[in-house]
C-alpha cells in the first residue's frame, strides 16, 4: 500500500512548483524565440539516432556462429546450401556472403570483387543518416551563440534607450542570452553521445564483415580442392590454442 501511495504522489511531485521539470521548462522560457530552433534539432536528431541504433542492433549478429553454420552448409550442400543459411539470416555480413556465393561460379576472383563491392554498399547502408546527426551536433550550438550574440544585441538596445547602465537590466539580459547558449551545447553533448556510439557499431561490424569475407573465400578455396571446410577450421583453432 506504501508503494501505491508512493507510485501515485511521484507525478503530482514532478509537477509541483519548483520541481526539476518545471526549472527546466522556465528557463525554457527565458530563453525567448532561438530556444524551439534547438528543441526542433534535439527532437529531429534524437529520432536519427533512435533510428540507426535500431538498425545497427539488428544489423548486429554472432558473426562467428555464422560462419560456422555457413562452413557446415558448405561441407554438406555444397554452395545452395550455404546460399539457404545466408538468405535466412539478416545484416550485412550474411548479405555479402550471398553476394559472393551467387559469383562463385565464376572463380574466386569474382567472388573476391562482389564481396569486396557488396561491402561498400552494406557499410553506406550502415552509415546512412550519420551525416544528418551530425549535422544536428553542429547546428544546435549554433543556434545557441546566434540566440546568445541576438540577445546581448537586446541588451545593449535596451541600455541604448534606457540612457543608464542598470546592473539589473544588464545582467537580466546577459542571463538570457546565455541560456540559449547553455542548452544548444547540452543538446550538442546528448547527440554526440549517440553519435559516437554509432560509429563504434558501424567500426565492430565492418570488421567483423572484413575478416568474415577472408574466411569465407579461405573456405570456399578449400572446398573447390575437395578438403572439408569445416574440419580444417577447427583443426586450425586448435593448433593455435596449443
Amino acid at each position: 500500500m506504501q508503494l501505491l501511495n508512493l507510485l501515485i504522489l511521484l507525478p503530482q511531485e514532478a509537477a509541483a512548483e519548483g520541481s526539476p521539470i518545471n526549472m527546466l521548462v522556465d528557463r525554457f522560457n527565458e530563453g525567448g524565440g532561438y530556444m524551439w530552433p534547438i528543441l526542433v534539432v534535439l527532437i529531429l536528431g534524437m529520432a536519427i539516432a533512435f533510428e540507426r541504433i535500431i538498425t545497427l542492433n539488428r544489423a548486429d549478429i554472432n558473426t562467428r556462429k555464422f560462419l560456422v553454420n555457413v562452413k557446415r552448409a558448405l561441407d554438406e550442400g555444397g554452395v545452395a546450401a550455404a546460399e539457404e543459411v545466408c538468405a535466412k539470416t539478416r545484416g550485412p555480413v550474411a548479405s555479402v556472403f550471398q553476394a559472393g556465393l551467387l559469383r562463385h561460379d565464376e572463380g574466386i576472383d569474382a567472388v573476391e570483387k562482389a564481396v569486396i563491392s557488396y561491402g561498400s554498399i552494406e557499410m553506406n547502408f550502415l552509415e546512412r543518416g550519420l551525416v544528418w546527426l551530425a549535422l544536428a551536433i553542429s547546428l544546435a550550438p549554433m543556434f545557441g551563440f546566434l540566440g546568445t550574440v541576438i540577445g546581448m544585441v537586446e541588451a545593449f538596445d535596451a541600455i541604448e534607450t534606457a540612457g543608464d547602465i542598470s546592473p539589473s537590466l544588464v545582467a537580466g539580459g546577459i542571463k538570457v542570452a546565455l541560456l540559449t547558449t547553455v542548452f544548444g551545447l547540452i543538446v550538442a553533448i546528448i547527440l554526440q553521445v549517440f553519435y559516437n556510439y554509432a560509429v563504434s557499431k558501424i567500426d565492430r561490424i565492418v570488421v567483423e564483415m572484413e575478416e568474415a569475407s577472408i574466411e569465407l573465400i579461405d573456405s570456399l578455396i578449400l572446398m573447390n580442392a575437395g578438403r572439408p571446410v569445416l574440419q580444417e577450421d577447427k583443426a586450425a583453432a586448435g593448433g593455435n590454442q596449443g
